[in-house]
């Protein structure tokens, strides 16, 4: 964890667009309640083949221009061409965005060819190339290996390889077991990796989709914490109460093991995540 403890240790929330002005209205009271944690970023996501690149703009535009926070968009390439990504790369840069998270995204259901962009290393080289160091990349690590990854060694390598291209640091998908995250952040430095990896940390607050998200994203819910959420069946508040203890505890012990932050899956809600951020003791810079 040595190259780790260097950096300073921050913290920053993740957003959906909503796809309402309902949901809008609802997510800016979310961002004045959440403004206590003064996040270093708010990331904002892009669906699939930038399904949501309208409700995106909209989110990061607000954002930019009516709080004090600054917003860090997602940007997938899978399904889009050098001219399309330039495109948006004018309109953040317009906007003052500096900061940028570069994934491929998934392929959208019957789409055969990614386009012009494979990868999300190809994505980085090609910001890098045209931009030079206009935005900050962040790119996603996966602590228990990428779920289309043959083995460990083969996503250490593609990892790595990404980070060559000019990523400045990573967060990583959720987890909640706190050794993945320290072996793969051994295992970076054993190959030569040195940029922040934040943990990304996703609250516990629904059985049912927790168990959904994780089968989707190949992210393992350990089996005592998945029996012990079952025990409390219908009974939310005991749960979340639960959960956020358990989060909170790993949140601690990360950021005393030397993690450079926490980035919270927020899923556009203010509790537990508040409760969590301002239980937790950061390092001094």
């Amino acid at each position: 964890m040595n190259s780790q403890k260097k950096y300073k240790q921050t913290l920053s929330l993740e957003f959906f667009p909503p796809r309402t002005d309902a949901g809008m209205e609802k997510l800016k009271n979310v961002i004045t309640e959440l403004s206590p944690m003064n996040p270093e970023y708010i990331s904002v996501t892009y669906g699939a083949g930038g399904t949501t690149q309208e409700k995106t703009m909209e989110t990061v535009s607000y954002l930019q221009q009516h709080t004090n926070f600054s917003a860090a968009p997602h940007l997938t390439c899978v399904g889009a061409t050098e001219d399309s990504i330039n495109a948006l790369l004018d309109q953040y840069q317009a906007l003052g965005i500096d900061r940028i998270v570069a994934l491929r995204g998934d392929l959208p259901s019957g789409m055969m060819d990614p386009g012009e962009f494979k990868y999300a290393s190809d994505l980085v080289k090609f910001i890098k190339d045209t931009r030079g160091e206009a935005f900050k990349l962040e790119v996603a690590a996966y602590p228990e290996t990428h779920p289309q990854a043959r083995n460990c060694d083969i996503g250490m390598k593609w990892f790595k390889h990404k980070v060559e291209q000019g990523a400045d640091a990573a967060i990583t998908q959720y987890f909640f077991n706190i050794d993945s995250y320290l072996y793969f952040v051994d295992n970076c430095e054993r190959n030569g990796i040195d940029l922040p990896i934040v943990p990304g940390i996703m609250p516990i607050t629904n059985y049912e989709n927790l168990i959904r998200f994780s089968e989707g994203c190949g992210a393992e819910v350990p089996r005592w914490l998945k029996c012990r959420l079952e025990s409390f069946e219908d009974d939310k508040e005991s749960l979340i109460a639960f959960g956020k203890d358990v989060v909170m505890d790993m949140c601690q012990k990360l950021l005393d093991a030397g993690a450079p932050g926490i980035h919270f899956y927020s899923m556009n809600q203010t509790q537990p995540v508040l409760d969590i951020a301002q239980s937790l003791t950061f390092k001094e810079a």
